[in-house]
């Protein structure tokens, strides 16, 4: 399809639409800020997750409040939400559901599982085994689930936020990189700084729970998705973001010396999933057009599980971070 140049003022008229429909962003925020200290990143790629229907993997070690800002996240909005434990024993159908025969009627009917929920939040998804995580991810990536023999839509919008622990590899089953490749963005959740600690002590050693008010209907994300994906990319920020996603396959072509750290380079899930971002961190701030910043930022988030290092790069203790950060560096920006 040849893209056609878009005239300015219909560039304003989507800079107003999405200028209204961003204005409960503002409001969502307030909400979570009741409940959790900080963690703005985190908070924020939760909201393109939401904005874009992309699925988000959040890493980092235990008590960071990655399963708190998630329930509080599901809390600001009328969803159904489902937390589902992964652990070694759980089996698909605990996931999924299954056939249960009824005694009156003499027929199997349909049992459903915790999947069905529009919010899904798939704790220490590495805990599971690959059959687990191999139903949860068809069900993400397909929108429906198998039962039996017949298929069930999943509602909508559907998100899944799964968190895995990075440090305790005991009893883990690792996520094979073509399944981790389903997420949108994998997030590093880091440590709080030494003023949110104290912040998040007062808080939470103090006599009253605090909660979250619901502000948001389901129809409302989907409208604001249906917006957020009409932001404008110009044609160069379009090739920008297939120079950056090149340049993890072909780096020599960009002057890049990472060629032997790179065994295989961001697929073009990654050119889709880097555009529809960067629309949506366009989106959050009141924006009708994307730029190469909106690129940069998220940029990260998209890249850092799509790059496959070789021997070479674990040898020299090179993480994918920091090819990526090269990358960034290297490429011609707009």
């Amino acid at each position: 399809m040849v893209e056609t140049a878009v005239p300015s003022q219909d560039i304003r008229a989507i800079s107003e639409r999405i200028k209204e429909e961003s204005a409960f962003i503002p409001s969502l925020l307030k909400q979570i800020e009741k409940v959790i200290v900080g963690q703005n990143y985190m908070v924020e790629r939760l909201m393109i997750g939401m904005l874009t229907g992309g699925h988000v993997l959040l890493e980092g070690v235990p008590g960071l409040a990655k399963t708190l800002t998630v329930s509080t996240l599901s809390k600001t909005i009328r969803a159904s939400f489902q937390r589902i434990q992964f652990t070694p024993d759980l089996l698909p159908a605990d996931l999924i559901g299954t056939m249960i025969y009824n005694q009156q009627t003499g027929e199997f009917v349909p049992k459903k599982g915790p999947i069905f929920a529009q919010i899904i939040l798939a704790d220490e998804i590495n805990r599971a085994p690959a059959k687990v995580q191999s139903a949860l991810l068809e069900a993400m990536q397909e929108h429906q689930v198998t039962i039996g023999n017949e298929t069930y839509p999943l509602p909508a919008p559907f998100l899944v936020l799964a968190t895995q622990n990075p440090i305790e590899q005991e009893g883990t089953y690792p996520l094979p990189e073509a399944q981790v490749d389903r997420f949108m963005l994998k997030l590093k959740v880091n440590y709080p700084s030494k003023t949110e600690e104290r912040e998040i002590l007062d808080r939470m050693t103090g006599e009253s729970v605090i909660e979250p008010d619901a502000i948001l209907d389901p129809e409302q994300i989907l409208r604001a998705q249906s917006i957020a994906r009409q932001v404008y990319v110009d044609s160069k920020v379009r090739d920008y973001i297939v120079n950056i996603v090149f340049a993890t396959r072909e780096p020599k072509l960009y002057g890049l010396d990472i060629g032997e750290l790179i065994e295989y380079g961001a697929s073009p899930r990654a050119t889709i999933f880097l555009t529809t971002a960067a629309k949506a961190h366009a989106f959050i701030r009141g924006r009708g057009y994307v730029t190469p910043e909106d690129v940069k930022s998220i940029g990260m988030d998209v890249l850092r599980h799509r790059v496959i290092l070789s021997y070479e790069a674990e040898a020299e203790e090179t993480t994918s971070e920091q090819v990526v950060q090269r990358i960034f560096d290297h490429v011609e920006v707009p």
